[in-house]
């Protein structure tokens, strides 16, 4: 369905402001409204409610919920944050994991702890960082061979896990990536299948076995995080690890981070350095195995850019067509697939008031999909975030038409780190190997972040 805004679009040759009229969406049922659509695939409903139009009107349980689609609108969603629309509630089992870090603090808390959190995570550190990522990536290019059979998820979930454990926690043991990583499995599926339930509909005090899941796994991350806390403060010796960083924080007022603190704000960081960067590095080897020229396109450069020698900080910039495979990798199967705000007194998108209480949601998915934004929409062309040869782009992407991490004042603190974590690692692996697939039939299943429905199995073939 082409709405009016896209028809306008067209005829100027480029975006248009949304026209500003809410259509309703499908009929729900009574108390749960959409809830069991959107549960059942929330990404086809997504989609389903983005053909509809800009401005969708659709009931999450009893709520009265808001869908946006078009890049304008999303941008005033995500800078509007803390102004107009709040932080929602994502529910117990969100809250069970994260506890009220700075991606769940609102108001003075989430400035408080944003400004302890972000110099741990700038350009500056990042850079230090890089060479564990490289170091981490070539040990296990080393233990590839030609011809091997590997489970893709495994095999990149268990390298994510080593170079989060080793760049936060400073600790370099397979028991500790391996405890931490299992909980974090499990407590990222249960809250999956909550928020998209009817869980998400229970009251807090209800119990029922996945709550109880997350409780155990969150248990044993939280006796990890307080065992390498306790090592640090014990050590004399000055640490370079995102932790140590985080120990050492003071606000304005000299106060540190609480014990409380420090826990939930590492179990975000590591989220955002493991889980995020292990799901974009599947669903790339994914598209890589299934486009031979991008394949190849990738190897040229890699060849020609790195020569006698591995990535680090300082060849992330010489890498262009590398980031282009993550952006474009990130277009189509963004790890974050959606964004929601509660409006709050004086919320207003494009021109229009939002009633007080309406939840909006915004989908990465549906957006990044969309094809008035992008050519041949549902194709893997990283050509696209190219730029041409006097400097232009390559192709006229608007503002908030990709979204992976968010946007506004509280863009996620980690995007640098993963995206020269992805960039890296995937210019060690790609340089040596590259893998087929057994399978196309991959279809990704919205939990905490985008994953893949079942085991990603391929054989490792060498480059000559």
């Amino acid at each position: 369905m082409t709405t009016q805004a896209g028809q306008d679009a067209e005829a100027r040759g480029g975006t248009a402001q949304p026209t500003v009229r809410i259509v309703d969406g499908p009929r729900g049922l009574p108390l749960l409204g959409n809830l069991p659509a959107f549960g059942k695939d929330p990404l086809a409903f997504f989609e389903r409610l983005r053909e509809r139009g800009d401005f969708v009107r659709w009931r999450f349980g009893r709520g009265p919920a808001l869908f946006i689609a078009h890049p304008d609108t999303v941008g005033e969603l995500l800078t509007e944050v803390e102004r107009t629309f709040d932080q929602p509630d994502l529910g117990i089992a969100f809250r069970t994991l994260l506890g009220n870090g700075v991606v769940v603090a609102k108001g003075a808390d989430w400035r408080r702890k944003r400004s302890l959190v972000q110099p741990s995570v700038r350009p500056k550190q990042v850079r230090s960082y890089a060479a564990t990522m490289t170091e981490c990536a070539v040990a296990l290019a080393d233990r590839w061979s030609d011809g091997q059979p590997i489970d893709v998820k495994k095999e990149m979930a268990a390298l994510t896990q080593l170079i989060a454990v080793r760049t936060i926690f400073g600790v370099d043991t397979a028991a500790d990536a391996e405890a931490i990583g299992r909980a974090m499995d499990i407590a990222q599926q249960e809250i999956g299948a909550e928020f998209s339930g009817i869980g998400a509909l229970l009251p807090d005090w209800v119990p029922t076995p996945g709550r109880a899941r997350i409780k155990r796994a969150t248990a044993v991350i939280d006796a990890e995080v307080s065992r390498v806390v306790s090592r640090h403060r014990d050590g004399d010796t000055e640490r370079p690890d995102l932790l140590s960083r985080l120990l050492a924080a003071r606000d304005e007022t000299g106060a540190r981070l609480s014990d409380q603190e420090i826990r939930d704000e590492t179990v975000t960081l590591y989220i955002g350095g493991h889980e995020t960067t292990s799901s974009t590095l599947v669903w790339a080897w994914h598209l890589l195995s299934r486009n031979p020229r991008v394949r190849d396109a990738l190897g040229e450069e890699l060849d020609r850019v790195l020569a006698d020698h591995e990535p680090g900080y300082d060849d992330y910039a010489s890498l262009p067509y590398t980031q282009a495979v993550v952006k474009e990798t990130l277009r189509l199967y963004p790890t974050i697939w959606l964004i929601t705000g509660i409006a709050k007194e004086g919320a207003t998108l494009g021109g229009r008031p939002v009633p007080v209480g309406t939840r909006v949601w915004s989908s990465q998915w549906a957006t990044q999909r969309d094809p008035r934004w992008y050519g041949d929409a549902e194709a893997f062309r990283p050509e696209r975030w190219l730029t041409t040869e006097d400097g232009r782009p390559a192709e006229e992407i608007p503002e908030y038409a990709w979204f992976p991490f968010g946007g506004g004042p509280r863009v996620c603190l980690g995007t640098r780190f993963a995206l020269v974590e992805a960039v890296l690692v995937l210019a060690v692996l790609a340089r040596r190997y590259h893998l087929d697939l057994f399978t196309d039939e991959i279809r990704p299943v919205p939990s905490l972040t985008l994953q893949p429905d079942r085991e990603v199995i391929a054989t490792v073939h060498a480059r000559g």
